[in-house]
């Protein structure tokens, strides 16, 4: 299994979708205030495997480790209390909600049906505690100032900021982020790099990002993943030159 120091550790993990084999044996391990980079070609596996971190999909087997416990495999309302936090591809905020709204829905544990009426609905101290906490997640990512407005009212780089704090107001442990950078021009990639380092102070990152760019300045280590399969791992340095990466994806997409 992973190393005692270990804040995550997934030991031959392997999911399949029907007869396909959408992951095979892969081998992670996560460090305090560590930013891990999670890449390969598009169908590699990499979305599969944040989706069975989160408890979206089911796994065939495998083991996982949190802070050197071993744990089942979780179900999405799990995650707040074992520290894990996750943003979508997509944002996935709601339009119609303020942007304080929208982040305070993110450290609530909701049932399916009621997920607005019972993240907001909580009313008193409550309530106030959670719009305190939603509002230093705001700051975190630079985003306090729109605190009211309407998230169908922002631009889309802004989009992306909201969506990290909805993430960050559950205080978590472990963040994934998925493609954070995807669709940011070049100035709102920098700036995202940097609120990426600047979050490895208060957690652990596992990131998929297909923007090279990103992947070589933010992480510490990177694992590679083609076909479900991991092929590489280790140092950025490391993983950037070895010939089946570059054969499998850097070379393609540089």
């Amino acid at each position: 299994m992973g190393n005692s120091s270990d804040l995550l550790s997934i030991k031959n993990l392997s999911v399949s979708f029907g007869g396909l084999k959408a992951l095979s044996n892969i081998n992670l391990d996560l460090h305090t205030n560590e930013v891990v980079g999670l890449i390969g070609p598009n169908g590699a596996g990499k979305t599969t495997l944040f989706n069975a971190l989160s408890g979206v999909v089911g796994v065939d087997s495998g083991a996982l480790e949190i802070n050197g416990k071993s744990h089942k495999w979780p179900k999405p309302n799990e995650l707040i209390d074992l520290g894990i936090a996750r943003t979508l591809q997509g944002v996935g905020l709601f339009p119609e909600l303020t942007v304080l709204e929208n982040v305070m829905i993110g450290a609530t544990k909701f049932a399916k049906g009621g997920l607005i009426s019972s993240a907001l609905g909580l009313g008193g101290r409550d309530e106030k505690r959670l719009r305190d906490r939603a509002m230093v997640a705001l700051e975190r990512v630079y985003a306090s100032g729109i605190a009211d407005r309407r998230a169908d009212s922002l631009p889309y780089p802004v989009t992306k900021r909201v969506a990290i704090a909805r993430a960050l107001v559950s205080e978590p442990k472990i963040l994934l982020l998925d493609e954070p950078a995807g669709g940011l021009g070049a100035q709102d990639i920098e700036w995202m790099n940097s609120l990426i380092h600047n979050l490895a102070s208060s957690c652990s990152v596992l990131l998929v990002e297909h923007h090279m760019d990103v992947v070589m300045s933010v992480c510490n280590r990177l694992y590679v993943l083609n076909f479900g399969e991991v092929i590489s791992s280790g140092q950025v340095e490391t993983v950037r030159n070895d010939p089946a990466v570059i054969a499998a994806y850097l070379g393609v997409n540089n």
